[in-house]
């Protein structure tokens, strides 16, 4: 596998902006129409279970679920075929508190033309998320 495939980088990119708490990086990373679901269908992170739509709808995903807590992202394996590359990952993400969740599961990152994300999808349910209460 190619580790410069762009869906590859951009990935790799947007943990790496996770982890740093790079907010803006994160945002550059994405087109103006970004799709995001995190999980796929119903959830509190995907309200109508369509996906959170377009930059200012990132912003405040970021302001809700990333900026307040630690992400740890763990990658198991990592494939890229086409414009998109897919990941076998543990997310593991400490509130405010002490509790923790994680999740395990399947995500894929899909790239334009220029190597911007146009959609990331979390493949993982809620309420098959281990919780660890402090």
């Amino acid at each position: 596998m190619d580790p410069n495939h762009p869906a590859l980088v951009a990935a790799r990119s947007s943990w790496r902006c996770v982890h740093a708490k790079d907010k803006q990086g994160w945002l550059d990373l994405m087109a103006e129409d970004i799709c995001v679901e995190d999980p796929i269908g119903l959830a509190v992170t995907n309200p109508d279970g369509k996906g959170i739509r377009g930059k200012p709808a990132m912003r405040e995903f970021w302001e809700k679920n990333i900026d307040p807590n630690s992400i740890v992202v763990e990658t198991h394996e990592s494939f890229a075929a086409g414009d998109e590359s897919a990941h076998r990952m543990t997310l593991t993400t400490a509130f405010p508190g002490g509790m923790k969740m994680i999740v395990n599961g399947i995500f894929t990152y899909r790239v334009n033309g220029e190597g911007k994300l146009t959609n990331l999808r979390g493949y993982w349910a809620v309420d098959e998320a281990e919780v660890v209460k402090p």
